[in-house]
């Protein structure tokens, strides 16, 4: 008697949305188990990266790893269905700086501050740029999110917090990024198979 066996078969933009999506996920909710972990920590006052040096250190290091990691094998996914080396350039580098997060925490803060550039500034170019992929009205709720993005860190850079607080600012120039890394992957997982 013959065996049945079931291949399913996705294309790189369902993959690499998949993958896109399963990184921010597990980020978000990597960042609520550590925050729940750290006593007495505060969303205004303490950066997100306090939580890659106290209690919470390996819950948030490894999940901002993974966060990096899955972006990356997720861009690979992406590159090979739409061949968009720029958007390519963007999310790996964005990718490389949540990484390096992760390994250069905040006690080594001149190394970390460099990947948290990188992490911030091509994670808000990377959002603005995929806007090419996308119709309206998603397109351009991209590049809000995006300039968001990259507000928010030039006020975090001159310490205007406006009240939030270095980790409320702080959270602004993040959330975006994750915000649109979660409709994105959701758009493309949602992308029709080509016949």
């Amino acid at each position: 008697m013959k065996k049945l066996t079931c291949v399913v078969e996705y294309s790189n933009s369902k993959v690499g949305g998949v993958l896109f999506f399963m990184a921010t996920t597990q980020f978000v909710l990597g960042i609520i188990v550590a925050e729940a972990l750290y006593p007495g920590y505060s969303i205004s006052k303490n950066e997100i990266s306090y939580l890659g040096i106290g209690p919470s250190a390996m819950v948030f290091n490894t999940s901002i790893f993974l966060l990096g990691l899955l972006i990356i094998v997720g861009t690979y996914f992406l590159q090979r269905a739409f061949n968009i080396k720029i958007l390519t350039v963007l999310l790996t580098l964005m990718a490389v700086g949540f990484m390096g997060i992760s390994i250069f925490t905040h006690n080594s803060y001149s190394i970390h501050f460099i990947f948290a550039v990188f992490a911030f500034l091509f994670g808000g170019l990377s959002t603005i740029y995929s806007s090419k992929l996308m119709k309206l009205p998603i397109s351009l709720i991209n590049v809000l999110l995006g300039l968001m993005t990259l507000s928010a860190s030039v006020l975090y850079l001159v310490k205007q917090y406006s009240g939030l607080g270095a980790g409320g600012m702080e959270r602004i120039m993040v959330y975006p990024i994750l915000i649109w890394i979660i409709g994105f992957g959701g758009y493309l997982i949602a992308l029709p198979e080509k016949s």
